[in-house]
């Protein structure tokens, strides 16, 4: 890529478009707000990482988990 290029990217969550640079500091996500957006997500797991869990839930025979 030649350095004169900008590369510019879709915001994972406004999908607006965001210029990858180094200075911005909220790539991939064009603003603080978004971020936090998705950083809420995550947090309550309306995103997840497909696979078996790594902890079983409570109940689930889970005696020495706290």
């Amino acid at each position: 890529m030649n350095f004169n290029e900008l590369r510019q990217v879709d915001c994972p969550t406004c999908q607006a478009a965001v210029v990858w640079t180094s200075s911005n500091k909220y790539r991939p996500f064009c603003s603080e707000r978004c971020k936090l957006i998705d950083l809420g997500e995550w947090a309550t797991e309306k995103h997840t990482i497909a696979g078996e869990p790594i902890y079983p839930e409570v109940g689930e025979g889970s005696d020495n988990v706290q």
